[in-house]
């Protein structure tokens, strides 16, 4: 789920450290990429998770309006709350533009 983007831009990060158990977590984590590439100003998601529960998802948007239209979403405002609620003992939201970007990834 990745377009090529023109710097600037902007990048949400977001590190979260895991409750235990799935409940219900990975299928709702797809589908909130899923519905967040058909948002306008969507341009690519990346994550990773560790073994102990910690993980960070980096999504990429082409300006700070896009980024607050998927923030006020309502199916995703669902997921933060139950996020809050039950998947995440802790979690940081960190918004960054990106100036320039460069290197070799082929993905």
């Amino acid at each position: 789920m990745k377009r090529e983007a023109n710097a600037p831009y902007y990048a949400v990060i977001f590190s979260s450290r895991r409750t235990e158990g799935d409940n219900g977590y990975g299928a709702m984590a797809d589908e909130m990429v899923r519905m967040a590439s058909e948002q306008p100003g969507f341009i690519s998601v990346e994550s990773v998770r560790d073994s102990s529960g910690y993980g960070i998802t980096v999504s990429y948007w082409e300006s700070l309006e896009a980024i607050r239209n998927w923030k006020r979403n309502e199916d995703h405002r669902v997921a933060q709350e139950k996020g809050k609620r039950e998947w995440y003992r802790d979690y940081k939201v960190r918004i960054c533009k990106v100036e320039r970007e460069y290197g070799d990834l082929n993905e």
